[in-house]
Formats: structure tokens, sequence, C-alpha cells
């Protein structure tokens, strides 16, 4: 059973925007934080943002200033909007949703199935 379902990644030159979504199943999305987790070829699982159910957000300092997530209710959807991307934001984006959702990864309780998102320069 497919709980998390991302779309939106793709291709995109350096300076460019992609929004991510990110469809929940209800009981998931109602009670959990969820977040956004990239890795890139040879480097580690790194956590770019996340956002309470209650709408605070984090964000990592690589990205402050240049990403935005966002959560729907009536949609039971979450998104990452990104804006001046650079090539080093190449990786593939991963969904997640769970009470602790660190940078340390091992407490996400659900997982999306992952995006790729490559940014050319």
């Amino acid at each position: 059973q497919v709980q998390l379902v991302e779309s939106g990644g793709g291709w995109v030159q350096a300076g460019g925007s992609l929004r991510l979504s990110c469809a929940a199943s209800v009981n998931i999305f109602s009670s959990n934080n969820m977040g956004w987790y990239r890795q890139a070829p040879g480097k580690q699982r790194e956590l770019v943002a996340r956002i309470t159910n209650t709408g605070i957000t984090y964000y990592a300092s690589s990205v402050k200033g240049r990403f935005t997530i966002s959560r729907d209710n009536a949609k039971n959807t979450v998104y990452l909007q990104m804006n001046s991307l650079k090539p080093e934001d190449t990786a593939v984006y991963s969904c997640a949703a769970g009470w602790i959702l660190g940078t340390d990864s091992s407490r996400v309780q659900y997982w999306g199935q992952g995006t790729q998102v490559t940014v050319s320069s």
C-alpha cells in the first residue's frame, strides 16, 4: 500500500525552479510531521526541510532562503518549492513522514519512492 506519492522532479538549469509534491494518505498526513530529504551520489542523506502539523518549519542552512516547504491540509499534500537551484542541489529527493524528522533519518516512519532532481550548470 503506497502511502506517500511524490511528483514534480526533473531537470532544470541553474537558477531555475521546481516544485515537488507529496500526496499522503489522510491518516499519515494528519498526525505526522512532514519533510523532504535528499541524497546525492556518494553522499549521506540529508534533511532538506520539514514542517510540523501546526506549520512550524525548519530548513537546512544550504537551502534556507531558496526553498519553501508548505502543506495543504485539505489535499493531504506537502510541497517543496525550490528556487534559485544550484548544481549542488542535484539529488534524489524523498518525502518523509513521522514524529521525528531529524538530521538523522533513522526515525522516519514513512518514505516516498523518491524523485530525481537534476540541476545543470
